[in-house]
């Protein structure tokens, strides 16, 4: 299992070794103890998502109240997505940075990504199905977004799609710039996310 930290700080790419033979390939996405080298403490699991997507199809981008947040560990199993990971901790210092990273069957890579960070995703096919574990259950009450077309950010959409073949829910295109969020007070600080994460660490 290889481990890369993307460019946003708390957000990290893992890449398993694959075994292929004559019925396929097998692979482990997530393994225990690489993972707790690379983040530096156990992954905790509450909930698992499923999503199914036809090419096109922008999800996100979300993210959740600190404490306690929603950590995410997402793969693709079948067709491909562009995932994005954007730093929404106000007061981080690459605060507004996103990465991206290709996510498809072929790799089995995945990403994961820390309590108070950005997320978005992008169908590259149809029957793009997203798997992502969580760290909390889903609380509509903590859980919001930021509109990802937000013209700052500058995400690399138009790189893959056509802006005007974009599939978005109302939520996602109606959700305030990244500074409205922030201009509200609605963002989770650096600070609270390094308080959660060193309450995870033990």
């Amino acid at each position: 299992m290889q481990a890369r930290e993307l460019a946003v700080p708390g957000a990290w790419v893992f890449t398993p070794q694959s075994f292929p033979d004559s019925r396929g390939a097998f692979a482990a996405p997530f393994q225990e103890v690489p993972f707790r080298q690379a983040v530096g403490h156990p992954l905790t699991l509450a909930q698992a998502n499923t999503s199914v997507s036809r090419r096109g199809v922008l999800r996100g981008f979300h993210y959740a109240d600190v404490p306690p947040g929603q950590a995410k560990y997402v793969q693709c199993v079948s067709g491909a997505l562009l995932d994005v990971v954007v730093d929404t901790r106000v007061g981080s210092e690459t605060f507004g940075l996103w990465d991206a990273v290709r996510l498809d069957p072929k790799t089995m890579a995945a990403t994961y990504l820390s309590e108070g960070l950005g997320h978005a995703f992008l169908a590259l096919e149809d029957h793009t199905v997203a798997s992502y574990l969580c760290s909390t259950p889903y609380n509509p009450g903590a859980e919001h977004g930021v509109n990802p077309l937000d013209p700052d950010l500058k995400l690399p959409w138009e790189q893959y799609i056509d802006v005007a073949d974009l599939v978005l829910s109302d939520k996602d295109r109606e959700a305030p710039s990244l500074t409205e969020a922030c201009e509200a007070g609605a963002l989770p600080t650096v600070k609270a996310c390094q308080a959660r994460a060193a309450e995870l660490a033990g």
